[in-house]
């Protein structure tokens, strides 16, 4: 204080003190003209001396209007509803429709609590190599029935990897389960393998939904080269967020752009843009985790490799994996868990799955898993 009364400047004081400006602004109404040996520098308390809550006769008036309205035979009891009410009645002092929602709170009248917004849970959380970033996992999903001006329909085949963000688009005029394989040969051969291929549970990918155990072409291609195929849960919101996204962003760019051009045209967009993406992501892709590059000579398996099939419990704790359903946990009812059909052990492993704590993933039961001795697929695994 004394150096301020001396001429020097609240900024050089309170960098010499190491304050703030506000400390010594506040130092400086303090003190005043007093004398500095008689200023009282006793710590004060922050509450406000006085308070502008609203009268308890108001709230109490507030907290009866919106019983009355609340059965009444319109029954809406919301803040303006009741603001209304209280100007209909000639009331002279009427709160606001805020106020009037503060009060509604503090009284506990509320019917339902606050949302409660928890952090989303990391990338690939599901899978913990993938959450902890030692492994990259390429999604893929099919945009089908894109109506081309005077050239039918078109169906495209779209890929995105989780930590890089490399993307992929095939377009044409059906997605299949042969051009699929070819699209993922295709794009491994380029950048080399992932630890993971996720896909939905469409037939394309899967297989078959007609018969119980059918494992399709496409996990036993991604099996066949070390790579662990990964099928997200049916109807639930987030495991493919980052290809649903891309899908959308792709139909924006470019079939938004061009679908009135032939198919080619569409298609060398297409390669454009994606072009353009990879050199915008080029650091994002460089620093994902590593790829395995393409076998250009067969190499020997270490085994039949496993199929991860994320999935939600039924009403008895049951998981339903290609067509059968198995017993996990009976008081674990429609949660999620991660199924890990092993074919070198012949078990399947169900562990549990929280994304509140994306972290706990415990292993709820080791279930025996029999090959079926007339599915045309087991022969070719071995």
């Amino acid at each position: 204080m004394e150096a301020v009364r001396g001429g020097a400047s609240q900024r050089e004081v309170a960098e010499r003190l190491g304050v703030g400006r506000g400390t010594v602004q506040r130092a400086v109404l303090r003190a005043g003209d007093d004398d500095l040996e008689h200023v009282d520098w006793a710590d004060r308390p922050t509450i406000p001396h006085r308070t502008r809550r609203t009268d308890p006769s108001t709230e109490a008036l507030v907290a009866r209007v919106r019983g009355e309205l609340r059965d009444g035979i319109l029954g809406d009891h919301g803040p303006a509803a009741i603001r209304e009410a209280l100007l209909a009645a000639g009331d002279d002092r009427v709160p606001s429709v805020r106020t009037i929602a503060r009060i509604v709170t503090r009284l506990g009248l509320n019917e339902r609590p606050r949302r409660i917004r928890r952090p989303a849970p990391p990338r690939g959380w599901y899978l913990p190599d993938v959450a902890a970033g030692e492994a990259e996992l390429d999604a893929f999903d099919a945009i089908v029935d894109l109506p081309v001006f005077a050239h039918g329909d078109m169906d495209v085949l779209t890929g995105i990897s989780l930590h890089g963000g490399d993307p992929d688009a095939w377009s044409g005029r059906s997605v299949t389960a042969s051009g699929t394989c070819a699209a993922l040969e295709e794009r491994w051969r380029r950048i080399g393998r992932p630890g993971y291929a996720q896909f939905d549970n469409d037939t394309r990918f899967l297989g078959s939904h007609g018969y119980p155990d059918i494992l399709g072409r496409v996990p036993l291609l991604v099996l066949r080269l070390g790579v662990t195929p990964v099928f997200a849960p049916i109807r639930e919101m987030g495991f493919q967020a980052d290809i649903e996204g891309f899908n959308g962003r792709w139909q924006r760019r470019v079939y938004g752009r061009a679908f009135a051009f032939p198919p080619d045209e569409i298609a060398a967009l297409s390669d454009r843009y994606l072009a353009a993406v990879r050199a915008r992501r080029a650091l994002r892709i460089e620093a994902a985790p590593p790829r395995r590059p393409w076998p250009e000579a067969p190499e020997p398996r270490a085994g039949r490799g496993r199929v991860v099939f994320v999935r939600r419990t039924t009403i008895g704790g049951e998981v339903e994996i290609l067509g059968r359903l198995y017993p996990v946990d009976p008081t674990r009812v429609h949660r999620l868990v991660r199924a890990e059909l092993d074919f070198d052990d012949l078990v399947i492993r169900c562990f549990a799955l929280h994304r509140r704590d994306p972290g706990f993933q415990p292993l709820l039961a080791e279930l025996p898993y029999v090959l079926p001795a007339n599915r045309a697929w087991v022969a070719r695994m071995s």
